[in-house]
């Protein structure tokens, strides 16, 4: 699994999104995007998180490392804000820290990079079913003259619809995934080389191995189902969606 660090200290809010991550150290010396087990969205965010920067990896694209943070409740005695106080108190336990890369902007379209990563970025998208990559939002970093992938908790839509059970793949492997509002969306004709790649790099033993990362305690949201059995989930579905094509998205004039 992803490895496991303490916070040592909280520093500040990133009000950029409504989940109010925030900016800690960690007992490791590292400094984190935490991610909190708590807010609104649950964790099942934090799960797409980690399964999709591990494809991302995967497939050769820049993402930021991962950890599992541990949070204390002493961490909330020193929080001013009672927003942030309540949000680290509901996330006392286990969080995602992504890590933090100073200095980095975000995309604007002006940056010279890959196509063969755009396109690639396009099809990891399109792949997890991501909706949340537009020029309003585009979850892309530069970061010493190189696009990082950020942000992937709006993929893997369906595990969404778990609250009474696992669903059935074949609808995931069979549902289209819409490139209109896409930031990247010009490149769409490097996607099918982008198909061809990934299919030799993914497989069902991938999807194993990346499952394999997510700690048990974010794999406890669906009743009568144990965290292996969560996990075999991720996996049928993952692998019925690269057996399929129809998602693929298509190239228009």
């Amino acid at each position: 699994m992803i490895p496991r660090v303490g916070v040592s200290r909280y520093v500040t809010p990133l009000r950029e999104g409504g989940s109010l991550p925030g900016i800690v150290e960690a007992d490791d010396l590292g400094t984190y995007v935490c991610k909190f087990s708590g807010a609104g969205q649950g964790v099942r965010v934090l799960v797409a998180e980690v399964i999709v920067s591990g494809l991302a990896t995967r497939l050769g694209l820049r993402t930021p490392r991962l950890v599992a943070l541990e949070l204390d409740r002493a961490i909330a005695r020193y929080e001013a804000d009672e927003e942030v106080q309540d949000l680290l108190v509901a996330s006392v336990g286990l969080n995602l820290g992504v890590d933090f890369l100073p200095g980095s902007f975000g995309f604007d379209g002006d940056v010279e990079a890959s196509a063969t990563d755009h396109g690639m970025i396009l099809w990891l998208d399109a792949f997890t079913a991501n909706v949340d990559r537009s020029w309003r939002n585009p979850n892309l970093l530069v970061w010493h003259g190189q696009v990082w992938v950020i942000d992937h908790g709006a993929s893997l839509y369906f595990h969404h619809a778990w609250s009474r059970g696992v669903t059935d793949p074949a609808r995931f492997a069979a549902q289209p995934w819409d490139s209109s509002d896409h930031v990247l969306r010009r490149h769409l004709p490097e996607v099918a080389e982008a198909d061809v790649r990934a299919r030799t790099v993914l497989s069902r033993e991938v999807f194993e191995e990346v499952v394999a990362e997510v700690p048990d305690e974010w794999l406890h949201s669906t009743p009568d189902t144990s965290p292996e059995d969560l996990r075999r989930a991720y996996v049928d579905f993952l692998t019925a969606r690269l057996g399929s094509a129809s998602w693929l998205p298509e190239v228009t004039s």
